[in-house]
């Protein structure tokens, strides 16, 4: 038998973006998970490779004074959060610190300025601040209960939670009772994750079912829907499946931009930002930074179903969207009608493959608006000189790319970059989202 390895102690340096201590132990760096710079600790290595090794606290002998408790229960075991044992300010050093270091690194450049951090300042900010989620679900009859929740960190198992501190209300509450519910069903074996949608007026569940529910599960369903003023849907296939388990239409989902005079309306499956408050700030941020004229063409890409072009659209003489589903496209000019916005139009692009042949691209835009996915918009920038516009506004959710997008811009593209910053919409997580601000040299 092996004999068992004892725990290592060392004094950490410095930490990782995702929060991860950095100790240097005989000359290998060692990445310790929830340690922070000048803790000394005791830790066990998990994991050996060539550079360096991973490895899990054990104890905390010298604790940083950022060091806080952990709210959630299931801290450490669950793959959710990976910060909340960081106090809220030092969270927003490390993002900030991730992004000037891949901005340095990758994208050769330095702002102007370094733009003050966007964040929901309320007394509970950081918390029950998740809209949309996607629960897994299984039932496990060896824990003698069906779990709900996030996959563990280091496994993939569904965490043994009982509520969730991020989740917004009422859902961070209904873990347990919803575990309950499902036991209940026939199906419960054939309900792999639930869709989570809280809006401003009403809370959706979208069950992903593999087997039709039979009317005793439909009945279970919709009672519980009533007990805790729910509105329930099946997804039987892929999104355009969903059906409201209900007998009446149900309820519009919307969330408010109010500086904007807005509602938008959204469905369960769409893809709307996660944090309702920081979104707020966002739009208003992006607002201020592209500084849109009534005389300005302002194109917004990758725009979703319109969250910054209808705001922009409030300001500019017109703004085109440009966004690769139908279905977001469609969700935004439904959202220009119920708005009565008449300057704003919304078309299918596949923005990963412009060519330059683009009838958008035919003719020049004063301002433009980025806010792609985690792979950025490098495929689009080198066809920047085209749409030639004055001042640029990319909101990015990996800094990394945004680096990367940033070398094409200073270094190929002829742009300066003003300003960039973070934007902290997942509190108590690794992800990163900022924004930054260039204009024509």
């Amino acid at each position: 038998m092996a004999k068992k390895r004892e725990p290592e102690t060392a004094r950490i340096d410095a930490v990782t973006h995702d929060g991860r201590g950095i100790a240097a132990v005989t000359g290998k760096k060692v990445f310790v998970a929830g340690a922070l710079p000048g803790e000394v600790v005791r830790f066990n290595r998990r994991k050996r490779r060539r550079n360096y090794d991973e490895a899990e606290l054990v104890e905390v002998l010298e604790p940083s004074p950022s060091r806080i408790e952990p709210r959630c229960a299931v801290y450490g075991v669950c793959g959710g959060c990976s910060l909340q044992h960081v106090s809220a300010h030092e969270q927003r050093a490390i993002k900030e610190r991730s992004l000037r270091d891949n901005m340095q690194r990758i994208g050769r450049a330095e702002p102007d300025t370094w733009l003050p951090p966007l964040f929901d300042a309320s007394d509970d900010g950081g918390w029950r601040y998740r809209r949309r989620a996607r629960l897994a679900v299984k039932d496990v009859p060896a824990k003698g209960r069906v779990l709900v929740g996030f996959r563990e960190r280091h496994a993939p198992y569904i965490t043994n939670m009982h509520r969730c501190e991020i989740l917004a209300a009422p859902v961070d509450a209904l873990i347990d009772p919803l575990s309950e519910m499902i036991s209940k069903l026939g199906i419960r074996s054939r309900l792999p994750q639930i869709e989570v949608a809280v809006a401003d007026n009403c809370t959706e569940l979208v069950f992903r079912v593999l087997d039709a529910p039979s009317d005793a599960d439909r009945a279970v369903l919709i009672d519980f829907a009533e007990q805790h003023g729910l509105q329930i849907a099946l997804q039987p296939g892929g999104p355009d499946s969903v059906v409201s388990l209900h007998q009446s239409p149900p309820e519009s989902l919307t969330y408010d931009i109010p500086e904007s005079r807005l509602q938008m309306e959204f469905a369960a499956t769409d893809f709307v930002q996660i944090n309702a408050t920081v979104n707020r700030l966002m739009v208003g941020k992006a607002i201020e930074l592209l500084q849109p004229r009534s005389s300005d063409d302002i194109l917004d890409l990758y725009c979703g179903i319109g969250n910054f072009s209808l705001p922009l659209a409030r300001h500019a003489s017109q703004v085109l969207g440009i966004e690769g589903e139908q279905q977001q496209v469609s969700r935004a000019q439904q959202n220009a009608r119920r708005n009565g916005i008449d300057n704003c139009r919304f078309s299918v692009g596949d923005l990963s493959a412009v060519n330059g042949g683009e009838a958008w691209m035919a003719r020049t835009w004063d301002k433009m608006l980025l806010d792609p996915a985690r792979s950025g918009a490098i495929e689009l920038l080198q066809h920047v000189e085209r749409i030639a516009p004055a001042r640029i506004v990319y909101v990015s959710c990996h800094p990394g790319t945004l680096a990367r997008d940033t070398e094409e811009l200073v270094y190929r593209r002829g742009y300066r970059l003003e300003a960039a910053g973070i934007i902290d919409m997942f509190p108590h997580t690794a992800h990163v989202e900022s924004i930054a601000v260039f204009s024509k040299v």
